[in-house]
């Protein structure tokens, strides 16, 4: 039995999403809803989408079960709560939230409602963390000692598509505080684990580049900071650093880890990932194997122009094939020949949600681990605006014992 899902936001994220919630054979029709009509218009056209709306408030009010929030960053928190409210199931992009109150709230009304919500964290389905959480489980790492993970990017690769979102203000949403995004980074590392942070401190490097996008006065986050480093205590023993980088030189190349990637460190072994390269560290035979091969990515199956924004930037960040460690035996056959983009996570995501709606069945990523990686980054932001002081992270807990889970690995 399937479902009719909508989608709230025709932007770059969307022409992404669209096409793969049109093929996946749970989903009976797609809704689309933007506030742009010509963005509707043309997306209605480009995908034979035939039910269309000029706001989410609009699609809130057909008859779909489920939407996705695919929306700028500082507008998910209060959408997905009218969503839920509406009775709808949500899929959402990250991050989660920008305010604590409204992830609790999130939190409860999944509870009350019974409702699937679901993050969209590529990060979980990267090469590197898949297979990290498979030597994990089978218990080669040993416990967890220390990880280091980052997201990398220059401001001025943002320059586009915070114009095309966000119009002649648009500087003003740009100077979005690094640490409010965190997931890409920090899920790399509870992704794997499946702890949690308890405490952080956070140091800030204040911002003094000619565009005027972060400063106090510049921006409606009074956030000064460009770049962002933590350092996370977790539940399990070990910790982590988190950077969150904004304003620094950056490398990209169709296939690699351009912005992206992580390290960890067990009391067995180790796993070394850099754009490039990735190593398995052997303590008990002190070798170092390249096991690059088997996070390496396959050709991008569907190499696109998208909106306004470059095809080379959409080739490195929005498409891309999958690595042999994918378990792409779990997916839709339809999705074969379609794009899959970031690392090879966005077929994987979708899969979860549909599955996730129909079965009744929570996804890996569920309302519960969103906030468990979400809420370090708000605090870690707090913490460097009061110049790295150590703060205790809200944990939300874990989800109801009796509410089964999707396996992501089938």
């Amino acid at each position: 039995m399937g479902f009719k899902m909508g989608i709230a936001g025709c932007g770059g994220f969307g022409n992404c999403f669209v096409p793969l919630y049109k093929a996946h054979p749970l989903v009976d029709e797609v809704v689309i809803a933007d506030l742009v009509p010509e963005r509707v218009e043309s997306f209605s056209k480009k995908y034979g989408v035939e039910r269309t709306c000029d706001s989410l408030d609009e699609l809130l009010k057909t008859n779909v079960d489920a939407v996705a929030i695919i929306t700028q960053r500082q507008l998910h928190g209060p959408m997905v709560i009218q969503a839920l409210k509406a009775g709808k199931h949500v899929y959402s992009a990250v991050p989660m939230a920008i305010d604590i109150d409204d992830v609790k709230e999130i939190i409860r009304l999944v509870k009350e409602t019974g409702l699937i919500y679901m993050v969209g964290e590529t990060s979980y389905y990267y090469p590197e963390t898949i297979l990290c959480r498979k030597l994990f489980k089978e218990g080669k790492f040993g416990e967890f000692v220390y990880g280091e993970a980052q997201y990398l990017h220059d401001m001025s690769e943002f320059y586009q598509p915070y114009m095309q979102s966000g119009g002649p203000n648009w500087k003003r949403i740009a100077g979005f505080p690094p640490m409010f995004y965190p997931t890409h980074s920090v899920s790399m590392m509870l992704g794997v684990t499946g702890a949690h942070v308890t405490q952080v401190s956070c140091m800030g490097y204040r911002d003094h580049h000619e565009d005027g996008i972060f400063g106090e006065d510049l921006n409606d986050f009074q956030n000064p900071f460009s770049n962002e480093t933590a350092l996370m205590r977790t539940s399990d023993g070990g910790c982590c650093r988190i950077n969150e980088f904004r304003r620094v030189p950056t490398f990209h190349e169709t296939g690699t880890r351009s912005s992206v990637f992580m390290s960890m460190m067990g009391t067995k072994g180790g796993f070394e990932n850099a754009p490039l390269n990735a190593y398995w560290i052997e303590k008990a035979t002190k070798e170092l194997i390249d096991i690059s091969d088997q996070i390496t990515l396959g050709k991008c199956a569907h190499p696109s122009e998208i909106g306004e924004v470059t095809e080379e930037y959409m080739k490195t960040d929005f498409f891309s094939g999958v690595a042999p460690v994918h378990p792409i035996g779990r997916l839709p056959k339809n999705f074969a020949n379609m794009s899959n983009g970031h690392l090879g996570s966005h077929q994987f995501m979708v899969d979860d949600f549909c599955k996730a709606v129909t079965t009744g069945k929570l996804p890996p990523l569920h309302a519960w681990a969103a906030a468990a990686h979400c809420i370090p980054g708000l605090v870690a932001h707090a913490s460097a605006v009061k110049g790295g002081e150590l703060m205790d992270v809200p944990y939300m807990g874990e989800p109801p014992a009796d509410w089964p889970m999707l396996n992501p690995d089938d």
